[in-house]
């Protein structure tokens, strides 16, 4: 039968979660608990404020569930909030159980800890007479848990302890600390502090879903605060549920740990979306879970999954840093991801995997100059509709890894769809126009180094010039720019690549924002032989046709500079 209803979302309470015998299970392979001190101090505020409030609540915003039965849940995403909660409900158990003068309060004491024990954290075993818990953690924290917090015993060398464990140990310690510091939390008002301010004040919502893909989908959605549960956990829970036998868990562990590594938590979706783009021709994100589920459904296809994503992670790496060992002693290779990570363009990945498979060194550096000079006039400078790009690369990936293609041209013949002609590009350069601020400041000058570099023999790198970007309509011009530029006229034209130029810092502060007539003194002492030219041009003053001039000489240059080498 078909599942119905497969998301549930209401508002409810700390005590709602966790009262009519709830139960909640971090899966064993989900994140080790992370939260540190300024964590558990900016939850401390939270409730330390409600205290004073006797109609306040606080959103501690959305707990995705995954239900078992109508009593058992797994948690997709807030562990780190749930065990938190619970370790100060543990906190405030104990220090109720050291307080009272008499033996009349101490009796009382003891009575409301066993009663919140009972509602908040879990009742004791009749036969065993151990405690038992409402919550169980993952593999690594849930034996601390358990055999410690929740029978409140002291580890004997907490420093000696993993570090998931330690900071379930520190946070104790940390909320014992701060109740032992409040003077008025004595008995009745300590225990409703957790049955009344935690219990009723802390909301919730809670998001219930029947099955993991449900739970993929929901958490694409979710805008989570803190350290909460990723995309790439997510994955990783499904792969490890494949996985029954122990030793190749454990592997499996160990190989997991190692790939994230290299890769980085927050990139692994995009990393195995490229990987997967490789043969298959659209993978959205919003898809990746329900792909990766109906291709891997048992530990064989797992361990072959893991072995071609190791396979690629240190390139995928490497093209994510320009200074990665992968580069050294190859300057052109470096040059052309440097271009790549400049531009922002990440679409090549699948057909860089593939050319680094099937190609040698060298073709390879040439594919990589192929996609840089490609991307600049298609996306730099173009502004085109980039959903064009991945199915290009796909094809041209899968050609290589078919064995359809076999050298660079033939990579190039199947993205001509996505190089834009010279005539298209030099009209788009003609009129150009990059702000220079930001990271856009850096393209500009990676423009002007290119230019500069083409037209004097001398390289310059963008990134170890010492020259700064000259306006040479200011940003800020005086009033007798106002004849050639009025106030419209010099917002559509200041930041057009015409008008900007190399200059040494110390001639840029000298000319600052003065006439066309002062500056082009300046321009000529330049060592930089295009703001030398601007000098030797003969432009009386400094137009709009000068301007347009300038840019269209500039693009006619920029045509041979970012050119492929087969066309």
């Amino acid at each position: 039968m078909a599942k119905t209803n497969l998301l549930k979302t209401n508002d409810v309470t700390f005590l709602d979660l966790i009262g009519n015998g709830k139960k909640y299970h971090v899966p064993a392979f989900q994140r080790d608990y992370s939260w540190e001190q300024e964590h558990w101090e900016d939850l401390w505020n939270d409730i330390d404020d409600l205290v004073e409030q006797p109609e306040g609540r606080h959103y501690m915003g959305a707990l995705v569930v995954e239900s078992t039965s109508d009593r058992d849940f797994q948690i997709v995403d807030g562990q780190q909030r749930m065990a938190t909660l619970s370790i100060l409900a543990l906190a405030i158990i104990a220090t109720l159980c050291e307080q009272g003068a008499t033996d009349a309060e101490k009796l009382a004491n003891h009575d409301r800890a066993r009663r919140l024990r009972e509602r908040f954290i879990g009742e004791k075993d009749p036969a065993s007479l151990l405690e038992s818990s409402k919550l169980f953690l993952n593999e690594t924290d849930n034996g601390f848990y358990q055999d410690y917090l929740v029978q409140l015993r002291a580890p004997a060398n907490p420093r000696g302890l993993p570090k998931s464990n330690r900071l379930l140990w520190e946070c104790y310690c940390w909320f014992k600390s701060r109740l032992a510091s409040r003077a008025g939390l004595q008995g009745e008002a300590l225990a409703a502090l957790l049955s009344e301010t935690v219990a009723r004040k802390l909301l919730f919502i809670l998001i219930t879903v029947e099955d993991e893909l449900s739970a993929y989908t929901v958490f694409e959605t979710l805008n989570a605060r803190g350290l909460e549960l990723s995309s790439t956990d997510l994955l990783k829970n499904y792969l490890f549920s494949r996985v029954k036998a122990r030793a190749d868990l454990t592997a499996l562990q160990r190989r997991w740990k190692a790939l994230v590594a290299v890769v980085r938590q927050e990139r692994f979706p995009d990393f195995l979306r490229y990987h997967l783009l490789c043969d298959a021709p659209q993978v959205r994100k919003q898809r990746l879970f329900k792909l990766v589920q109906s291709q891997v459904s048992s530990a064989a296809q797992v361990f072959a999954l893991m072995e071609a994503l190791e396979s690629r992670a240190e390139l995928f790496a490497a093209l994510n840093d320009a200074e990665h060992e992968y580069w050294l002693g190859d300057r052109e290779a470096k040059r052309h991801v440097r271009e790549l990570l400049l531009f922002r363009v990440r679409q090549t990945t699948p057909l860089l995997f593939a050319a680094y498979e099937c190609l040698s060194a060298a073709d390879f550096v040439r594919v990589l100059k192929l996609v840089s000079v490609v991307s600049f006039r298609y996306t730099v400078v173009g502004g085109l509709n980039t959903n064009e790009l991945e199915p290009a690369y796909h094809r041209a990936a899968k050609a290589l890894l078919t064995r359809q293609a076999s050298k660079p041209a033939d990579v190039f013949s199947l993205l001509r769809g996505i190089y834009v002609d010279d005539s298209a590009f030099m009209r788009d350069f003609e009129r150009l126009e990059i702000e220079t601020s930001g990271q856009r400041k850096r393209l500009v000058k990676y423009v002007l180094c290119q230019l500069e570099s083409d037209a004097s023999g001398v390289q310059r790198d963008y990134e170890a010039d010492p020259a700064s970007i000259e306006h040479i309509l200011p940003e800020n011009p005086l009033e007798s720019w106002s004849d050639c530029f009025d106030l419209e006229r010099h917002d559509r034209f200041v930041y057009r690549l015409g008008n900007l130029t190399l200059l040494e810092p110390s001639l840029n502060r000298q000319v600052g924002n003065q006439a066309w007539s002062e500056k082009a003194l300046s321009y000529a002492t330049s060592s930089y032989k295009m703001t030398q030219a601007l000098a030797a041009g003969g432009y009386a003053e400094w137009t709009s046709a000068a301007l347009d001039l300038r840019q269209s000489q500039m693009a006619q240059r920029a045509v041979h500079i970012w050119r492929a080498d087969f066309s």
